[in-house]
């Protein structure tokens, strides 16, 4: 892998509208979970294979992290293995930092394996605050000794214990950090107010493969009995839920028809609930869900915790707003700083207004904070063609969307942010009929 200090390769693409978007999309393994699975991987003695991976950005960020330690990682197409085998360093390289959230996550693992250990702060797309102060509470109510140097975090723990760790808010990050470290350490760990998304229980699930003693208990509560050590496992990862949701909404968005295959009804229970709701129509079959609709109406939509609406959902959400009859509401509980999108998609036309007062749903942890945590779009308006330079992941593909549904050609720089995070993005545009075009021209740095 290239040294990941170095700036990435200015990307853009011209969009050329043609019409709706038709056609069929494989969705692959969840982002969110295969770089999860790669650190559990460190907990075992023998080697463990992730299976139905993403060709991902966030891979091959996450394997130069775990190589740099000293263990063995093997990329070959959607199959990802790692061997931890005799790892040599607790420490992971500084040019690591700001690139994702995984660093925090190999705190636990790292302090079983080395006692010792060194991670560079965390990084990822530009929502808001990604506070660690969570993953540290829980870590040190384990036993570790966690102290924040200008360099990152550093933390020693030679026999780290359960414990019984509540968590402020449900947070996914903090919930698989105690998960990942609890099930070697000695004794039980009762973890309260947990997050329980699909990818969080996936996690679970692989560990308890691999040997780990996981309950999930009511009210989102895990029971952990550390265990006195664990071996590899083999694991297929479920279909993505964020990029099945974004394609059907692309069909939708552009009047067209998409069928997502490889992501299971069950994983879009409230997202398909949502766009029902609006006036999608559905077909549902083991193998794929297809949507399409005659007329959108408005919609007051609130994002939460599992099984909540996902916050990954909503910035393609906000962009089929656009295209719906009547004033929709957005309100996002979920992180604070969820809305750089909306800017572009003003300049192309769409009316949006954003607040920061809790609209459209009880108030929320942002309740009488000045964060700007709702938006009100006035549907439909037509969208023009546009340069636009892309902030984050789901942002990016918010602005492929609306380009797609747009009069006249789209230049989106920095799409980059895409590659990371969603397999083969611009062939499946492709597929479904948007005109794509590569290009290289100057970063702006975002």
């Amino acid at each position: 892998m290239s040294n990941p200090s170095m700036p990435v390769a200015p990307t853009s693409w011209r969009v050329e509208p043609i019409g709706p978007l038709v056609g069929d999309v494989t969705v692959r393994g969840s982002k969110n979970a295969v770089t999860k699975h790669m650190v559990a991987a460190l907990l075992g003695d023998t080697p463990s294979r992730v299976l139905n991976c993403p060709e991902i950005g966030d891979i091959e960020i996450t394997a130069g992290m775990l190589r740099s330690l000293g263990c063995e990682v093997e990329v070959e197409g959607s199959a990802v293995s790692v061997a931890p085998g005799a790892m040599s360093s607790g420490h992971v390289p500084l040019s690591y930092g700001g690139l994702n959230r995984i660093p925090i996550l190999l705190v636990g693992p790292l302090l079983h394996r080395m006692g010792e250990v060194l991670v560079p702060l965390v990084g990822g797309d530009r929502i808001g605050p990604r506070p660690i102060d969570f993953h540290v509470s829980s870590l040190e109510a384990m036993g570790a000794e966690v102290t924040m140097t200008p360099e990152g975090l550093h933390a020693k723990g030679a026999q780290l214990h359960g414990a019984r760790i509540r968590l402020p808010f449900p947070s996914v990050g903090a919930t698989e950090t105690v998960l990942l470290t609890a099930v070697l350490a000695k004794g039980r760990t009762l973890l309260e107010n947990a997050a329980v998304e699909p990818e969080v229980i996936e996690l679970a699930l692989f560990l308890q493969r691999m040997g780990a003693r996981i309950e999930l208990r009511p009210d989102r509560r895990f029971v952990i009995e550390g265990v006195d050590r664990l071996q590899g496992a083999e694991h297929f990862l479920a279909g993505d839920r964020i990029e099945a949701f974004s394609y059907l909404v692309a069909g939708l968005v552009t009047g067209g028809r998409v069928r997502v295959r490889g992501c299971v009804q069950g994983r879009l229970v409230t997202a398909i609930s949502t766009l029902q709701r609006m006036g999608a129509h559905f077909e549902i079959t083991d193998e794929w869900v297809a949507a399409d609709a005659d007329r959108l109406g408005h919609a007051v939509v609130q994002t939460d915790t599992h099984p909540g609406f996902m916050t990954d959902w909503q910035s393609p959400l906000a962009v089929l707003f656009t295209q719906c009859e009547g004033m929709s509401v957005l309100h996002e509980t979920v992180y604070e700083g969820r809305f750089p999108y909306v800017a572009a998609l003003k300049e192309m036309g769409a009316e949006i207004e954003l607040f920061d007062a809790c609209l459209g749903g009880r108030d929320c942890r942002f309740n009488e904070a000045s964060a700007v945590h709702s938006a009100v779009v006035r549907g439909p308006t037509p969208l023009h063609g546009s340069e636009i330079v892309v902030p984050d992941i789901r942002g990016g593909f918010a602005y492929v969307i609306a380009a797609a549904a747009a009069q006249g050609s789209s230049v989106i720089h920095d799409v980059h942010h895409l590659e990371r995070g969603y397999h083969h993005p611009m062939e499946a545009f492709s597929d479904l009929g948007l005109k794509i075009e590569r290009l290289a021209g100057p970063s702006s740095g975002a």
